[in-house]
């Protein structure tokens, strides 16, 4: 397998070493996503102008990590499972729809269920979802907006769960208390 660099501020290309400063800056650390990502400095920026997108929906906080959560467990992407899992918590998601949220089962929240539903729908079908879910997703309350919304996330998702895959992304040391294995 090709092996491909966990980069620093210092080995970083120069157009992405601004981004890894950022997200070291704002979290205290850099996520090894990023350090990964840096490689293709347009991934890196990429990435960051989804996430402050995504920022702008009309989904709350825990809406927008039920999203990023249930599209990486289908992905089965460890690396977003844990991160997103720490940033549910700082959003004030329920410790029981994180945690079955995190095992790919019924949330609790009949709300929050009703929207992971729809991003494993969306994830699954590859955006052919049926009739029938997007029914059930607006009867939820959602709105035709947050449909749309929701495909944001999981493109996000799919470029870092992706990228993870690819570049076997390691675990940093501030994120393994958020661990996530897939279910057998």
């Amino acid at each position: 397998m090709a092996e491909f660099p966990l980069h620093n501020l210092d080995s970083a290309p120069a157009e992405a070493r601004d981004k890894l400063a950022a997200a070291q800056k704002k979290m205290g650390f850099i996520p090894n996503i990023f350090a990964k990502m840096a490689e293709a400095p347009t991934t890196i920026d990429a990435y960051m102008q989804l996430d402050q997108l995504l920022a702008q929906t009309t989904l709350s906080a825990t809406e927008v990590e039920t999203v990023l959560i249930a599209t990486s467990v289908y992905n089965r992407c460890a690396f977003c499972v844990a991160a997103h899992s720490g940033r549910a918590k700082q959003a004030g998601m329920d410790e029981g729809d994180l945690e079955a949220l995190r095992a790919g089962g019924k949330l609790p929240n009949a709300r929050l269920n009703a929207l992971a539903e729809f991003t494993r729908a969306v994830v699954h079908e590859r955006g052919w979802v049926d009739d029938a879910a997007v029914q059930q997703f607006l009867d939820a309350g959602f709105s035709q907006q947050q449909a749309l919304e929701v495909i944001l996330g999981v493109t996000i998702k799919t470029l870092s769960n992706y990228t993870n895959h690819i570049t076997a992304t390691p675990l940093n040391q501030e994120l393994e208390p958020l661990a996530w294995k897939e279910a057998s």
